[in-house]
Parts: structure tokens; sequence; C-alpha cells
């Protein structure tokens, strides 16, 4: 059975920026996704975001492409008004993990939520790991 988990901006902007120590972890996160053992969920609202940072690293044409990609790579959410309403009360201190997490609340079967900044997702009543977390623990479950 494919896993659903939703990925934090961060880790899908460390994945094409190469940014260290985090591109490889979050690179495995995408080849499971490849090879359909996940499927990878993101919020429409953090593609805004993905373009603003990644488009600073290798331009506007290049990271066009990586918006048309994770189009088709992934299942993007929407964010309406009971969203951004649900995000203002989480209690969360980072705002836009708030919205990406109020986002992930109405995935049906999500499994966790895979992110660099675990701190920001402590109020959180779905499982949270890191890339690096993730993967292991999924490698260990094929064992």
């Amino acid at each position: 059975m494919v896993s659903k988990i939703f990925v934090d901006s961060d880790v899908i902007i460390d994945f094409f920026t190469d940014r260290e120590p985090f591109p490889n972890p979050a690179s495995k996160i995408f080849e499971l996704n490849e090879l359909g053992v996940i499927k990878i969920y993101i919020s429409a609202v953090s593609l805004n975001n993905i373009y603003y940072i990644v488009r600073k690293f290798i331009g506007h044409k290049e990271t066009i492409k990586i918006v048309e990609e994770l189009v088709e790579i992934t299942e993007v959410v929407g964010t309406t008004r009971k969203e951004i309403i649900q995000a203002l009360k989480n209690g969360f201190r980072d705002y836009e993990d708030s919205v990406q997490y109020s986002s992930a609340l109405n995935i049906k079967g999500l499994e966790a939520i895979v992110t660099r900044n675990t701190k920001d997702y402590v109020k959180a009543k779905i499982a949270v790991f890191t890339s690096e977390n993730y993967v292991k623990m999924k490698t260990k479950d094929a064992r």
C-alpha cells in the first residue's frame, strides 16, 4: 500500500537547491515517490514559496520547470478560507507551517508530515518526521 505523506516546502527547496546538509535525505523522499512507495502531497500555497526561494538559486526559467515538475509528480492540496482560519487557531509559532499543517489535515489516510523543522510542528496531531528519519523508518519497514 502506498503511504501518503505531506512534504513541507523546506524539504522541497532543499532538494532543488542542494542546500547542505539536507539534499540527500530530501532526494530519497522523491526517490520513494518515483518508486511508488509513497505519494507526496504539497500545499498549493507552498508552490509560491518554493518558486520565490528556488528562483534566487537557479533563475526564473529553471524554477518554472521545477514548479511544472512538482505539479506532475505530487498531489497539490488546496488552501481555502477554512484552512487559513484553522491555521490562525493552531497555536503554531510559524504561520507558514501552520497553513501547511491545516492543509495536510484534509488528506485522508495521511501517514506523516515530512519537514526539516520538526520543532515547528510540536502541536501537530499527525506524525512528523525529518526527511532522514522518515527514510530510515521506511527502509526499516521494507525489511
